[in-house]
């Protein structure tokens, strides 16, 4: 299957969880996770309508950022990884969304680096919904100061929530965990309704339909249209 292929049928599986929930398709936004790939595969999903590419990598996607600017293609580049205080100022400069924020450290530090002619920097807080010690993230209480944090910071413009929800293929673990993601973002909504608070990052290839059924506005698709990622490439 093509890359351009894949994406059709990821876009047709979104089109059908979303009629199943009773949702409008253009309420979800696919993002396609492009970490470890080359230049040419995301060309090719350039090619077939894709604009929307995250990367976990912070030099990696900068690469790329770097790359296709050369060549005139305007894409839309998210930062889907843990990142740490060093490399802020990359993802301040080249990056439009930064989906992983979980410390007012960082947001601080995105926000001084944050170029003055760019539009601020789209953020959503990563919350750690399945509570793991591996996991980024913050516990669902802290998720309002940090909020209220980055709604000081002029450079940064809050748009809603981001989580990766421990792996499982038991469909109720699933839900559960996508329908706390849903309540918390509802409550950040009710709390900051004069921000753009629009996204509710979550779901990817193994649990996309329930997180869309649960209410998810953007799923990050990597391996289905990609295929296997090289991690010798990271």
């Amino acid at each position: 299957m093509t890359i351009s292929q894949a994406l059709t049928h990821i876009k047709q599986q979104i089109q059908n969880a979303a009629e199943q929930s009773d949702r409008k398709t253009d309420e979800i936004r696919l993002l396609a996770v492009s970490k470890t790939k080359p230049n040419d595969a995301i060309f090719e999903a350039y090619q077939a309508g894709q604009l929307a590419f995250g990367e976990n990598y912070v030099q990696e996607g900068v690469d790329k950022i770097r790359y296709f600017e050369a060549q005139n293609i305007q894409l839309e580049w998210h930062f889907i990884g843990p990142l740490q205080s060093n490399k802020t100022r990359l993802v301040a400069e080249h990056f439009d969304w930064m989906q992983t924020l979980e410390r007012a450290k960082i947001a601080d530090r995105l926000n001084e680096q944050r170029p003055q002619e760019k539009p601020p920097l789209n953020v959503l807080i990563q919350i750690n919904i399945s509570d793991e010690a591996s996991k980024s993230g913050i516990a669902p209480p802290d998720m309002l100061p940090l909020a209220e944090h980055i709604c000081q910071l002029p450079h940064l413009r809050l748009r809603g929530l981001m989580a990766i929800p421990a792996p499982t293929n038991v469909l109720t673990e699933q839900q559960n965990a996508f329908t706390q993601m849903a309540r918390l973002f509802d409550k950040l909504k009710a709390a900051f309704p004069n921000q753009q608070i629009d996204t509710l990052s979550m779901g990817m290839t193994d649990d996309m339909q329930s997180a869309i059924q649960c209410g998810s506005t953007m799923v990050r698709i990597g391996t289905a249209i990609f295929g296997a990622r090289d991690y010798h490439k990271a």
